[in-house]
Formats: structure tokens, sequence, C-alpha cells
């Protein structure tokens, strides 16, 4: 089970203003193609899908590969026209879902 996930946004900001998102979940993002010490592969497992959500709308998404290192770090940018809520998830090749929130307020 990994850690919970790290996310790095303002509290709050300008309407109209271009925030940057930066999110770290520890993960070990094992790739499946490495051999234990008695040289048996080691199973892959990977966070597959990333996702962020804004007051229920699609921000960002991605895939994620095995050849991402542990601990994938992604960073993007969002507009803010409202306050709200980023609502976060990673998903891992057994399904497991880590999730996160993070609000943020309008300047006034």
């Amino acid at each position: 089970m990994a850690d919970k996930p790290r996310i790095k946004l303002p509290k709050e900001a300008a309407k109209g203003e271009v925030i940057q998102i930066k999110t770290l979940v520890s993960h070990v993002m094992e790739s499946g193609q490495r051999k234990d010490a008695q040289g048996k592969t080691i199973p892959r497992k990977i966070i597959n899908k990333f996702a962020c959500e804004f007051n229920g709308k699609p921000v960002f998404a991605c895939a994620l590969e095995p050849a991402i290192s542990a601990n994938p770090y992604i960073q993007f940018d969002a507009k803010i026209d409202e306050a709200g809520t980023f609502k976060f998830s990673w998903t891992d090749d057994d399904g497991t879902v880590i999730t996160a929130e993070e609000k943020i307020a309008l300047k006034a």
C-alpha cells in the first residue's frame, strides 16, 4: 500500500489564473522485467493511470508505463474559474485506487 500522496497547489487563486499542480505518490513501480535473488521474475506492479478532476470535471489524465521510475511525480497546469475541490486518483495494476483531494478558494 502506498503512502498518502503529496500534492502541492496554491490554497487560493484569482479567477482565470493558471496554477501549477504537483503530485507525488510513493510506489515501487516494478516493471516486471527484473529478477529476484533466486532468478525468478518479479511480477509487474505499477500505477497505470492517473486522473485529476476539478468540481467533477476532468482536468488532466495520463497512462503510465513500466518505464516510469518509482514514486511517480506528475506536474501540470490548470485554469481556475471558481472555488472548488480537486480530486486525484492513481490506479494500480491490482485495481487499487489511491485517492486524494485538495480545495482551492478564489481570492477576494
